[in-house]
């Protein structure tokens, strides 16, 4: 008897790694930074982003589920471009 728990015991602890590397990779989290040099508000920009995140969505790529999108705007401002890219 002490065998075969023995076997189990190494044979769980072998696939363990396996399992858990499957889980990192499901629930690792891709991010895109897009850093825009116009205001917030701009009406030709959102549409572009919409588009962008559409062109996204057709690869398979959902934003909150599998991506992440970070916007920053600097409003043509160079100090403001600066800030937000360092």
């Amino acid at each position: 008897m002490k065998r075969r728990a023995f076997i189990s015991l190494l044979g769980g602890a072998a696939a363990w790694p396996l399992a858990a590397r499957a889980q990192q990779t499901a629930a690792r989290m891709r991010r895109i930074a897009v850093l825009l040099r116009v205001a917030q508000d701009d009406p030709d920009t959102q549409r572009d982003l919409q588009n962008f995140r559409k062109g996204l969505w057709e690869l398979g790529w959902t934003v909150g589920s599998n991506i992440l999108i970070e916007y920053r705007y600097a409003s043509a401002d160079p100090a403001q471009m600066q800030t937000h890219a360092v």
